[in-house]
């Protein structure tokens, strides 16, 4: 299944992709020199959130839920680990969806796979009774994790851990299942299994959108 492109990425203009990049990384740093304020105001947190929680070390936070929020939440990371791995993937499967779909479509394509995920994560804890923020781009990595095995189903992906070649499309079905699996049995638990998989999905559900409009599969 393809998308077709709405324009190709400008030669000498930076790609969005690492505008977001760059973005994300400056928003960690700006994070870390202001822990409290960012987390209070730029974090996802739940719908049901008390007006003040008590929050990790930093005390009692003036808290709740702000639309903004479903956008803000990307651009904040839990680790240099964290942060890490999002913005490689980003820079791996990221570029080449945006070279083939253009920048237009590349970044509505992110952004509503960042928002599908968090809408999810609210969900998940209006279920759950969780008061909890969540944070992270990994939503809309596992979007573009599921673009890049859709457009280059047959292409090699090296793994990092264990070092072996796999194909894109076995190496979504296969991360996607473990992450079904991790999120229905409660492994690593403080790790948004759920919104990670709401990423994907509503990125299915906008590929399959653009394709039926064109009639392409």
């Amino acid at each position: 299944m393809r998308v077709p492109q709405s324009g190709p990425v400008g030669g000498s203009t930076l790609p969005a992709s690492m505008v977001i990049l760059g973005v994300t990384v400056f928003a960690y740093f700006l994070q870390m020199n202001a822990f409290a304020e960012t987390m209070r105001l730029f974090a996802l947190w739940p719908l049901g959130t008390p007006d003040q929680i008590r929050f990790s070390d930093v005390g009692v936070l003036d808290t709740g839920f702000a639309p903004w929020q479903l956008v803000t939440y990307g651009f904040m990371h839990g680790g240099l680990a964290h942060l890490f791995f999002n913005m490689f993937a980003l820079y791996m499967f990221g570029l080449p969806i945006e070279r083939l779909w253009g920048t237009r479509r590349f970044l509505i394509y992110y952004f509503v796979c960042l928002m599908g995920a968090g809408l999810v994560q609210l969900l998940v804890a209006a279920v759950t009774g969780g008061v909890y923020p969540t944070i992270g781009a990994s939503g809309a990595v596992f979007g573009l994790l599921l673009a890049y095995g859709m457009m280059y189903p047959n292409s090699t992906i090296m793994l990092l851990i264990p070092p072996v070649p796999i194909k894109a499309k076995w190496f979504v079905i296969g991360y996607g299942a473990l992450t079904l699996f991790f999120g229905m049995t409660g492994t690593m638990s403080g790790v948004a299994h759920f919104a990670h998989l709401g990423g994907m999905a509503f990125g299915f559900g906008l590929i399959v959108y653009w394709s039926q409009r064109v009639g392409r599969r």
